[in-house]
This record gives structure tokens, C-alpha cells and sequence, in this order.
């Protein structure tokens, strides 16, 4: 037996129908929403071939997914499949652990599902076999599955009860084995991981037949929205989707809620983001799966304001999403009585601090999942403008390169002697006691190649850009297929290839990226006529034949940005971007002896792009002067007079965000203080 797996299960009757591959180029196993503009492409449809994502995702089958799997196996530091055998009554122990820990295992079976569709490895298919054998035998019949609480039962002790405590995160965890079934079945066309999500789609649905005040306000961390209409997509059963309806207007009739949990409101009177950071994205992206399917308009216009809310006023350069710690809401409030404790949480507008900022890896994933919804259900890219930003900064910041290290949080500044002592830690490690964010993050990058394309009646749509291949039906049943090849997002070059086209008429439509002012676009060496405009899809609608190319350019000059002025903490300050990506200063690129509070920046002087092989795995820096001013010593005071001295220009080397602190311990800024 291979040394990855262990010697940890006989396989004893497999749920199997299908082989991997067996359904063709295209997958048919997963509906479109009934309502997109733009509609997804099967995960079974699209290849990374090559450049950036196919490093990542190599990385992720390679790395991370192995990696992940040896913590989560064994006992090392809490127990995962562990708990499961433990509920089954195969296995003795006791619970440890948070209570969402079994929506982690979840994630990182979602991960190595949605992986099979770009390595089909029958290892890892075992693999997942075997670990769907073991959570399945701990589900109870009525379709519960929730081991703090089968374990509890089990041994009769404490918390047997089922729903006794909304923090106990059963609905997230329920919704999370929803999903991962869906994205299971789409891939492998297995119904073994499908069927224990339905049985406890069977749960909820009883227990919510006719809940209590308190049942009704097990909402947290709604991943159960999500996940009960991707059930209803693969198997077209709309008793899902009613389901998922129900619970979302339930919400509505929650007696003393908070904004916390973002149920102070009613969901249609909502224009400002609030509370929990995860629990708003992953409520929004819910409301918005539900849009999707049925139209609302009151509920359409509610996530309009809230994402506008979010885009112009709470949202970081690096689209994170949370600013606070711990705080309250709606702060300075009139009337005291509503105030809420609120954590991990959206702060006030513009209140975006950099060394204390929360950025969860997990509510800048569910940031990205809510976006993509919205672009599902708009067809505009500014959604696909601020997937991409989070995905590239955000995202891939909260995992280290060799891909064993993770962030909880993803600050904006590190100190070498922070203001405070903060919770989670500014360095990357490979376990976190709130283990949330590793797996969602690991799931993320397995099946992100599910963003690249979207198609509709007649036309296929690029939303991202990396070398990769995509064959796939349109909505008028026609096939197409392309290949894209790219050094993005290190270069804005972008060659398309047509491989297989209809007979008639089709458009190929173009994300233009917002920071993309000036770009061309020229099909079979001749500049196309219709002209692209920064922030917008380009349509190029014609017959097209094989070998067709489009030739996509975007130019990539490093520009300094600025922030709102009521965006007090970056008052005067500037960061830097090129193209989809935010770059930092880290203290390792520094002279010796020099602090970031040295550093001023000098925006006129010329930045130069710089292609390092051997650095941090491959990536572009960008090379500038700055100007240091040795400060001296702080003491013990809080203000002294300024003393002027001389700058000395220096030339140092800025890296993209999402590579930083993977060369030690250091400090590190995204935002400089301006000369």
C-alpha cells in the first residue's frame, strides 16, 4: 500500500456508479441556474495547460491535499476522520476539537473531489472512497450528522441534544457535506458522498418543518444555503431549493437578533455590511444562489447595496474582506439597545485598519464565492474584477508557497514589535485551532478553474485569464472548444485559440479588467473593430472557423494607489499594483538596519518590472527608489517634535502580496507613507 494513504481502512461495499471520464468532454450532472446571465462551465470542462494556475493546482494535488491529509487522518493535533470512527462506535476517544471541524473534513474532501477533475488519480479516489465509508457509518438515520453530538449520545453524556446551541455550527457543518457531495457526484459521478448529503438535506428539512424561535436562529455561517441548491442542481429536485427559500426567509422572523449574525435586520432592509465577515459573504452568496434561481427583486436590490457597500467602503486593496478583531454594531448608536458584540467582523465605513486587520482567509473566500454568484446573475465583470482581486491577493496569501503553512488572518503591515498582542499568528503554520481556513482555502484553489469560463445562448465567455483549455456546449447546445495561452498574471499577453466551432455565428466575449485602460484586441492578426473598454466584456460576434486566434493585450504598468481620504489609517500613504496584483515591502528586502518607519516613497520615480525565476518559486518584482530617513528611537512618548533630515534614494524590490513572509520572519507594509 502506498505510504500516502496508511493502513487505516478495509474498503468493504463502495457506493460507485460511474468511472471518472465515463460522461464525456462535458459534464450534464450539474443544471445551470435558471436565471444567469452568464452560466458556469462544468469543473469537468476546463484544464490548466500550463503558466501560473497549473503551477497552483499542481501545488494543491502535490502538496497541499497530501499534506492536509496527514493531519487530518491522524490525531496529531485534534482529530478529524478520527471523530467519525468515534461517533460510528469504531474507534474509542472523545471529542476535541472546535464543533465545525467536521465541515473542515468536509472541505478537504470537496478539495480532492473537485482536484479529480484535473488529475484523475485512482489513489486519491480511493482515498475518498474509504473516507466516505467511515463519515457515512456515523450518520444517524434520521440523517444527522454531527459528531460532538453522536459522540455526546454515544457515550450519554452532555450535548446529546441536537440543536441545542447555534454555535454549535451544525447547519454549517451539514451545509459544507451538501456541497462537497454535489461537487463529488459532478466530477466522479459517485452517489455515495451525494447520498449522505441528501439524507441530511432530509434532516434539516424535518427539523425546520415547523421550527421553534430558537431553532430558527441556527443560521451561523450559512453554508447550508449554498449547499442545499447545489443539491438541487444535481439532482433537480426543487424540494431543495424550496428548502433553501424557506430557510432564507425564515431569517426574517428571528426575535432579538443581532448584527453579528446579521439578523438584527430583515434581509431586505439591508444596505450595510455588518458582523461576522464570514457569516455576511457566505449569507450574501446564499441570497444570491437563490436569486439566481427565483427572481426577487427586493432581494436583488438588497445584495446590490451591500455589495456597493462593500466595493466602495469596507473592502481592503487586497479584497479581504473584515477589518475588526472584536468591536460593536452598529457602533455609536443612538439607540444602545441594538448595539452587538461583534468579532472577526466589517467594521464602520472606511475603517480599514492595516497591522490589526482580521482579512480571514475564509471571508475572502466567501467574498469570491459571493461575486461569482453576483456574476453569474449580472453578467457584469466588475464581479469577476473583484473575484479575481481576492483570489490573487487574499486568497493565495493565506497559504505558504510550499503549500503546509497557512494564515488565519492576512494583514496589511507586520511590525517587528506589534502594537498589541493579536490572536492569530503572523506567521504561517500548519495548524490553527480554529482549522477553518486551510481546507476552504485548498478546495478554493482545486476547483478555480471552474471560474476561468461562463457561457450563454451563443456565446462563451472568458472571465479569467491562464493557459488552459475549455470544451463545452453553449446554451443553444453547440459546441466549442478553445485553448488560451497566457504568462498571466505576470505578463498581459493572452492568445486564443479556436479548436472546435459551430457552423453559424458566436461571440467570444472578453473580460476587460477595470485597471486594464488601454487595451487591444486583434483576431487572426487584424486590430478588431470592436474596441475594448476597461471594466466591461467584449463581445467579438462571428463565424468562427478552426485555428481562429484572438490576440488579447493588457497593459501592465505598475501604478501607486491611493485610498479615500476618510480611509484614515492609509492617510498619505500609497500601494502598489500591477495588473491583478498588490505588492508589498518586506523588511527582507531592505538594507540592513533599515525599518519600514524609514521608508517614504517617492511616486514619481519609475518603476521597472523584473521577471526572478528563483525567487519565491518564480514571480515578477518590482523595482523602484524610495527614499529612507534613519528616525530615531522612539521612547516612551506618544508625540515629539519632527526633526527634518536628508532622504538617501534607494532602489529596493517590492514582491506580489500573496508571496510575502515565506523567506522568514520580517516585517512587511502594503501601504508607504508618501514623500
Amino acid at each position: 500500500m502506498n505510504v500516502r494513504r496508511g493502513v487505516w481502512l478495509v474498503v468493504v461495499g463502495l457506493m460507485t456508479t460511474n468511472p471518472i471520464g465515463d460522461a464525456g468532454a462535458e459534464s450534464s450532472r450539474r443544471r445551470s441556474p435558471a436565471r444567469a446571465v452568464m452560466e458556469p462551465v462544468s469543473l469537468m470542462d476546463v484544464q490548466w495547460t500550463g503558466g501560473f494556475w497549473e503551477r497552483k493546482t499542481n501545488s494543491v494535488v502535490e502538496r497541499m491535499i497530501p499534506a492536509m491529509w496527514e493531519i487530518m487522518s491522524g490525531t496529531e493535533y485534534k482529530p478529524f476522520l478520527e471523530h467519525f470512527k468515534i461517533a460510528a462506535g469504531t474507534a474509542e476517544g472523545r471529542h476535541r476539537g472546535a464543533k465545525w471541524n467536521d465541515g473542515d473534513f468536509y472541505k478537504w474532501m470537496e478539495a480532492v473531489a473537485a482536484s479529480l477533475s484535473l488529475d484523475p488519480d485512482p489513489e486519491w479516489e480511493q482515498i475518498l472512497d474509504e473516507a466516505i465509508e467511515v463519515v457515512g457509518a456515523a450518520q444517524r438515520d434520521d440523517g444527522y450528522l454531527h459528531t460532538p453530538t453522536l459522540i455526546a449520545e454515544r457515550q450519554g453524556g452532555e450535548g446529546a441534544q441536537p440543536l441545542s446551541d447555534r454555535f454549535d455550527f451544525e447547519m454549517y457543518n451539514h451545509g459544507h457535506l451538501m456541497t462537497a457531495g454535489a461537487v463529488h457526484y459532478e466530477v466522479t459521478g459517485k452517489s455515495s458522498l451525494l447520498t449522505l448529503a441528501l439524507r441530511a438535506a432530509g434532516y434539516v428539512e424535518s427539523v425546520f418543518a415547523d421550527p421553534s424561535e430558537d431553532v430558527m436562529r441556527h443560521a451561523v455561517c450559512p453554508s447550508h444555503y449554498m449547499g442545499l441548491i447545489d443539491l438541487y442542481r444535481v439532482t433537480g429536485e426543487a424540494r431543495y431549493l424550496n428548502l433553501a427559500e424557506k430557510l432564507i426567509r425564515m431569517r426574517d422572523r428571528v426575535v432579538g437578533g443581532g448584527d453579528d449574525n446579521q439578523d438584527r435586520l430583515r434581509f431586505v432592509e439591508q444596505g450595510e455590511a455588518v458582523g461576522h465577515a464570514v457569516r455576511a459573504n457566505y449569507l450574501y452568496a446564499g441570497v444570491a444562489d437563490l436569486v439566481l434561481e427565483r427572481q426577487d427583486l427586493d432581494y436583488s436590490k438588497a445584495l446590490a447595496r451591500l455589495w456597493e457597500n462593500v466595493t466602495r467602503k469596507k473592502m481592503y486593496i487586497t479584497g479581504a474582506f473584515g477589518a475588526l478583531y472584536d468591536g460593536a454594531s452598529p457602533d455609536g448608536a443612538r439607540n444602545q439597545s441594538v448595539i452587538t458584540r461583534v468579532h472577526q467582523a466589517y467594521g464602520r465605513n472606511y475603517q480599514l485598519p492595516n497591522e490589526t486587520a482580521h482579512g480571514e482567509t475564509c471571508a475572502n473566500i466567501g467574498g469570491a464565492l459571493w461575486n461569482w454568484r453576483m456574476a453569474l446573475a449580472t453578467g457584469e465583470s466588475r464581479h469577476i474584477d473583484a473575484l479575481e482581486l481576492s483570489l490573487y491577493n487574499a486568497i493565495l496569501s493565506g497559504v505558504s508557497l510550499d503549500g503546509r503553512d497557512y494564515f488565519y488572518t492576512n494583514p496589511l503591515r507586520v511590525w517587528t514589535e506589534p502594537s498589541l498582542e493579536l490572536r492569530w499568528s503572523r506567521t504561517r503554520v500548519p495548524f490553527v485551532t480554529s482549522y477553518c481556513c486551510p481546507p476552504n482555502v485548498v478546495r478554493t484553489l482545486a476547483s478555480a478553474h471552474g471560474w476561468v469560463y461562463g457561457r450563454s445562448e451563443n456565446a462563451i465567455w472568458v472571465n479569467l485569464y491562464g493557459s488552459s483549455r475549455v470544451s463545452t456546449a453553449l446554451g443553444n447546445g453547440d459546441r466549442v472548444r478553445l485553448e488560451q495561452t497566457t504568462e498571466y498574471p505576470w505578463d498581459g499577453e493572452v492568445t486564443l485559440r479556436v479548436v472546435e466551432a459551430p457552423e453559424g455565428v458566436f461571440g467570444i466575449r472578453l473580460r476587460i479588467p477595470g485597471w486594464a485602460r488601454g487595451a487591444s484586441v486583434s483576431v487572426n492578426g487584424s486590430r478588431s473593430e470592436a474596441q475594448p473598454i476597461a471594466g466591461r466584456y467584449l463581445e467579438i460576434s462571428r463565424v468562427w472557423t478552426v485555428g481562429d486566434r484572438v490576440a488579447l493585450s493588457l497593459p501592465m504598468p505598475a501604478v501607486w494607489m491611493e485610498s479615500h481620504p476618510l480611509a484614515e489609517e492609509t492617510w498619505n500613504q500609497v500601494a502598489l499594483k500591477r495588473g491583478p496584483l498588490v505588492y508589498c515591502l518586506e523588511s527582507v528586502d531592505l538594507p540592513k538596519g533599515v525599518g519600514l518607519e524609514d521608508v517614504r516613497v517617492d511616486t514619481a520615480a519609475s518603476i521597472d518590472a523584473d521577471w526572478r525565476p528563483g525567487l519565491l518559486e518564480g514571480v515578477t518584482v518590482l523595482r523602484g527608489r524610495i527614499g529612507i530617513r534613519k528616525a530615531e528611537p522612539w521612547g516612551q512618548e506618544l508625540y515629539r517634535a519632527r526633526t527634518e533630515a536628508p532622504l538617501v534614494p534607494t532602489q529596493v524590490a517590492f514582491v506580489p502580496y500573496f508571496s510575502w513572509a515565506n523567506r522568514g520572519d520580517g516585517e512587511m507594509s502594503v501601504w508607504l507613507p508618501v514623500d
